[in-house]
């Protein structure tokens, strides 16, 4: 039963409740090609009634980026669910709302950036699709600091496999 249950809640934040609006510029467009090996996205809808840590424009990163280390030490991967923050401690785990079509995920911080004035966060190229901005480059989103525990309970709610009945 708990095996159907994570499944159905896996399908249902994987659909998408929220549709995009279309782009808010074209400023930042880029000619970037997807990949087959797009890493699962961990999508949720969950609006949060507590204060957001910070509210701003995000935008993202992607190809030119690939493989170089980040603050953390990794390569980056574009195809990886991370973003680069200014102030926050790295390996700091971030819920990302856009704010035009309500789409949220989950990210690790691994990088410092963004070096833009009136930029909050730099996301990898995955997360800005999973978020449905990757052609405008620029949103204004929401972010929330959650805890290890809870982004850990979510992101094994989402990885549990199905029982079988």
């Amino acid at each position: 039963m708990r095996g159907r249950i994570a499944q159905g809640l896996t399908v249902a934040l994987l659909v998408g409740l929220g549709a995009a609006h279309g782009p808010i510029s074209s400023s930042a467009a880029s000619n970037q090609t997807a990949s087959p090996k797009l890493a699962s996205p961990h999508v949720s809808f969950v609006q949060t009634s507590r204060s957001p840590f910070q509210v701003g424009t995000a935008s993202w990163y992607g190809d030119y980026f690939e493989g170089k280390p980040t603050a953390s030490g990794e390569p980056f991967n574009m195809y990886d669910m991370t973003a680069a923050h200014l102030t926050l401690p790295l390996g700091t785990m971030v819920r990302v709302t856009n704010l035009r079509n309500h789409r949220s995920v989950i990210v690790r911080i691994n990088d410092r950036g963004p070096y833009v004035d009136g930029r909050i966060v730099d996301l990898s190229y995955n997360a800005a699709r999973v978020l449905r901005f990757d052609q405008q480059g620029l949103q204004r989103v929401r972010l929330d600091v959650i805890s290890r525990h809870k982004a850990a309970a979510t992101l094994a709610m989402l990885r549990e496999p199905a029982l079988e009945q």
